[in-house]
Parts: C-alpha cells; structure tokens; sequence
C-alpha cells in the first residue's frame, strides 16, 4: 500500500472510527452501570481545533420470568435512556492540546411492576425485615465533566502521546417506595484519567492505553413521605444520607489500516466492578437501606471493521463482548453487541448515525446471594440508535 492510501486511511480512521463507535451504543444492562465514555480521543483528530457532540438511545428490555418460584407477566422493568457526549479540542501549542469533555459514564433506571414489588414484601416479611417496603422505581446518574491534554513528541517514524487530565463527576439518587420517596445528590467529586499512546499516522496505526480512577460519593437529601408513611405516623419530610464509590478501569485499543480504505480496530477494557459491594443509604430517624450488588470484576471486548467507501462516505461494522458482572443479587449477565454506523463528510461537517442490537443472557438472582427475592430472566434484547456531528479546522 502506498504512502497516499494509508494517510487517506489515517484520516478515515481518526474521523470514522471514534465517532461511530460512539454512535453504536453501549451494551443495555451489562458491565455494572457502565454508559457513556469522555471523548478524550477528539484530541487526534485532525486540525488545531475540533468539536464533537451525538447523543444515543438505548432501549434494554430485560423481564423477570419468574418471581419467587412463580412465573411472572410483569412488563420490562429496564427503563431506556440517552447517552449523550461533546467534545472540544484546541491546540495550544508546542505539541499539547486539551479537550473539554462531557458525558455520563454512569446509571441506572427500572420500574418494577406489582408482581416484583409484592415478591419483595413477601421475602421481607418472611425475614421478618420490621419496615417492609418495597421499591416501585429506581434511578440514578452521574454527569462528568472533564478536561484532558495530550503532549505529543515525535518517535521513530510515529509520534508519542502522553495523555492526563481531570474530572468532576456528579451523581444523583432517586428511589420511590411504598413509603415514600428519596432524593439524593452529590454535585461533585474529583476524579483523574492519566493514559499514553503511539501512532503511526502512514500507516493508520495507533495504540493506546488509558486509566480513569474510581470516584467515591457522599450524597445527602431528603426523605419524602408517602400517604401510607404519613398514616403510620411519619408526618414531615426526614434529612437522608447514602455513600458508594463508582470504580475504576483500564482501556486497551488499538487500529491499523490493513488495505486502501480499510481499518481495523479493537480494545479490551477492565472495570474494577467489585469496589460496588452495596450502596447504603440512611433515613434520618426511621431506617436505613442497605442496596447489595456484590459484583465481580468486568471485562469488556470489541473487534471492529470500517471501511472508507468514498472521500465522503465511511461506515464500520463491530461486534462487543460484555462480561455480566453479577453474582446473583441482582441479574447482570453477559451481553453481545453487534453495532453498525456511518459518517458522511459535508463542507459543513461531518454527520453520522449508528445502531446497535445486543442480546442479554439468561440469568437469575437469589435471596442467599443478597437479593431482595429469588428471580429468574430468560434471553432479552435491546436496541440502540445514535447520532453525532463533528467539526474540525
């Protein structure tokens, strides 16, 4: 291949590659909480400065078949949700630049139906639990805001990345009980990502390795009463408390053009999943909740082909391992992704779209194990669609 090829396939790579990926969404339900990952790779693309923004829609689809031993018709209890992303480059000179990022790498939403709701209060009660309250829905999410450099020296016939940056991450908690309701947020802790690469851009290749440390939240809120709360004698709202850390991990990636217009791509990422034993939260003079996960460490895998069809036109198509992380006090199981996506190059920028199916695993959870009642899922899916637009002079 000559000289010409490869930079034509380095620019495709740089431009297609993490901008579709982006748009091809994260598995549904899998790896813990994970969601949305910065944009730190828009310091590679081409021009002093750049922006990227997109945003995805995954919609899981993860049922109970059965419910304390009975089977269950409750509809889906996975809510969907966006993931949205920007990002903004500017080279300062003698080799750094630094990008703003913005993204949410972490959360969670499920609705549980009555049948889920009633197997809850039937364990509880049988433990003999004193408050049996049963949770109607859960959420939480994190926003994290970011800026990370890049310093670039020149090696042998590629250049030298040494990458670092900060960020602050907020979370927020919401839970509806049949005792109320509670609120809780931390607006921020810090937190750091330090990583380092090498390219060759004649050849489209590129390696890189990057670390984002775990974050620990101490959140406070508040305590919202119910009706049936306030007819059992809790009458004002309470002040609330809760704690967890989100953890940490490791990301290996990698790209090489291998032909005119063609690249391929991959990376294998640990997620340090098991610093999540629980999340405890504590209602100021009535009772305490204490949310037990007990997950594993997590290993995420993808291997993907893109392909530069025309100077405008570009697409790739990838397939994603996501290892379940649970360990039966809740069903968080292996997940596969197929993920396709395109970008099409304007003098006004360059637009893209992506989709994605995964397919969910069978799994179950049980009260031995920390779960809040013995359940089962069969095989579910999900789908997600996405779309971005870049721009960089």
């Amino acid at each position: 291949m000559n000289k010409q090829c490869y930079r034509q396939a380095h620019r495709f790579a740089l431009a297609t590659l993490v901008g579709v990926l982006s748009l091809a969404p994260y598995s549904a339900l899998a790896g813990g909480f994970t969601r949305g990952e910065a944009d730190t790779d828009i310091l590679f693309i081409d021009g002093n400065y750049g922006l990227r923004t997109g945003a995805a829609y995954v919609s899981p689809s993860r049922t109970y078949s059965t419910l304390n031993g009975a089977s269950a018709s409750d509809k889906a209890y996975s809510d969907a949700y966006w993931i949205p992303s920007a990002g903004i480059k500017a080279t300062l000179g003698l080799g750094v630049a630094c990008a703003l990022t913005y993204t949410q790498p972490f959360g969670a939403s499920a609705t549980y139906g009555t049948e889920a709701q009633n197997a809850e209060a039937t364990t509880a009660a049988s433990q003999g639990v004193a408050l049996v309250n049963p949770t109607s829905k859960m959420q939480f999410s994190t926003d994290e805001y970011g800026v990370t450099c890049d310093m670039h020296f020149d090696a042998g016939r590629g250049g030298l990345h040494l990458i670092g940056g900060a960020f602050l991450e907020s979370f927020e908690y919401k839970e509806d009980t049949w005792f109320g309701s509670v609120r809780l947020k931390d607006d921020g802790a810090l937190g750091y990502r330090i990583g380092a690469a090498y390219d060759i851009p004649e050849y489209a290749m590129r390696f890189q390795i990057m670390y984002r440390s775990e974050v620990r939240h101490d959140a406070e809120g508040t305590f919202t009463p119910s009706a049936l709360a306030v007819a059992a004698g809790v009458t004002s709202n309470l002040p609330t408390i809760g704690s967890g850390t989100l953890p940490q991990s490791v990301k290996l990636s990698a790209q090489t053009g291998v032909a005119p217009g063609w690249l391929v791509y991959g990376s294998v990422a640990w997620t340090d999943w098991s610093v999540l034993t629980n999340f405890r939260y504590d209602v100021s003079d009535l009772a305490s909740s204490n949310k037990v996960f007990n997950y594993k460490d997590g290993y995420t895998i993808q291997v993907g082909l893109g392909h530069e069809f025309s100077e405008s036109l570009s697409g790739t198509v990838n397939l994603t391992w996501d290892e379940g992380v649970g360990t039966g006090a809740d069903i968080t199981t292996d997940t596969w992704t197929v993920g396709v996506g395109g970008e099409y190059k304007t003098k006004l920028g360059t637009f893209g779209l992506g989709a994605s199916l995964s397919y969910l695993t069978a799994g179950s959870q049980n009260e031995a194990a920390g779960a809040t009642y013995n359940a089962t899922a069969d095989a579910d899916w999900a789908v997600g669609v996405g779309a971005s637009y870049s721009l960089a002079f």
